[in-house]
């Protein structure tokens, strides 16, 4: 909104720093930070009368989160979503084709883990809504922001894969990009989700997997930084540095909270939508595989799922004592604040290795 300014800076020169995005990204995280901090405690009072018996606890779970988490609201992605949104309206430039589906496609998310959520809480069970329901709901979404997001891009590159370490390697996938680019986006999400079990586990990595992809966004969409080091062009995407600023404000508000023994939890109301947003720059940046990198401990905690499921189903055995991974260290007698604090330091290190793809080509 405040792009709009611009406008006027024939007569007030002063609007001209709204044509900045780094001042908009920097406008975004504090509007963000501050939106999630005045409103985060009433948003908090008002779930725990609503949800009386908070989120409800896994059984077959660790035996200590039955003690400790019992009657912990849930739906605290309500305000990140609220702090992401209100940022980005205001600072983000809204005729951008990439900021609305980025933004709609992190709210109909958001909504999907709304509604299960709700159901977790008005049944009392861990089980919310039918997994292939939600799956499907979420692929057509993802589907419809790919589509959007080839629309929107420009030559071969739209539906082209390009590959990290190297500068001219493109595989042009044609239409197949589209069904790519939502696997892409519903895994994002789901591996998020996933992780998000321990206090303050999953909101860390996401901010900082956030932040290196507002840098990438701002480097893909800057002509001058994407030819000084090799990278592919694409006109637009620098504008989605504005959203990963308001994920990094509202995240940091969040973890505010949530920051052990957590006062609320995101919920499959935020970890669905902070993947999925995650996950839709990544396609729109032509950075999918790069992600794979810099949310690699989203990867490792789905695919502890995964071979835990399949191992378990044709042999009869669990690979790992409980999955994901987060709950295995907790079974091997890690304390909770030495898992979280471990998988953020890996969190870390993994975003320095997908930011040294940048230059290594």
């Amino acid at each position: 909104m405040l792009y709009w300014l611009t406008e006027f800076t024939p007569e007030l020169p002063l609007f001209n720093v709204f044509r900045y995005i780094t001042f908009r990204t920097g406008g975004a995280l504090i509007t963000a930070v501050l939106f999630v901090f005045l409103f985060g405690p009433k948003v908090i009072r008002s779930l725990r009368i609503r949800q009386g018996k908070g989120q409800p606890i896994r059984k077959d779970g660790p035996e200590r989160h039955l003690l400790q988490k019992q009657g912990t609201p849930t739906m605290g992605g309500l305000m990140i979503l609220s702090g992401v949104t209100v940022a980005v309206l205001l600072w983000g430039n809204l005729q951008n084709t990439f900021v609305w589906v980025v933004l709609l496609l992190t709210l109909v998310y958001g909504a999907v883990g709304l509604y299960d959520d709700y159901l977790k809480v008005t049944r009392q069970s861990a089980e919310g809504f039918r997994g292939r329901i939600k799956i499907v709901i979420e692929a057509v979404a993802a589907l419809v922001a790919t589509a959007v997001i080839v629309h929107a891009s420009q030559g071969p590159l739209a539906t082209s894969l390009t590959i990290p370490f190297f500068k001219d390697t493109l595989i042009n996938l044609g239409w197949l990009f589209i069904p790519f680019g939502a696997f892409i986006i519903v895994g994002a999400g789901n591996a998020v989700n996933l992780t998000d079990g321990l206090d303050g586990l999953a909101i860390v990595p996401v901010m900082i997997a956030a932040a290196t992809f507002g840098f990438i966004s701002y480097l893909v969409g800057n002509a001058l930084f994407a030819d000084y080091l090799q990278i592919h062009f694409v006109q637009g995407t620098g504008e989605l540095a504005v959203i990963c600023g308001a994920l990094v404000g509202a995240g940091l508000g969040f973890l505010w909270f949530n920051a052990p023994p957590a006062l609320i939890f995101m919920g499959d109301t935020g970890s669905l939508a902070l993947g999925g947003a995650l996950g839709t720059i990544a396609v729109a940046t032509k950075h999918e595989l790069v992600l794979a990198i810099v949310g690699g401990l989203f990867v490792l905690e789905a695919a502890s799922v995964i071979v835990q499921v399949t191992s378990f189903r044709l042999f009869g055995k669990r690979v790992f004592r409980m999955a994901p991974l987060h709950h295995h260290f907790e079974q091997k007698g890690w304390p909770e604040s030495t898992v979280v604090i471990r998988f953020w330091i890996i969190a870390v290190v993994l975003a320095l290795a997908g930011l040294a793809t940048l230059k290594l080509r």
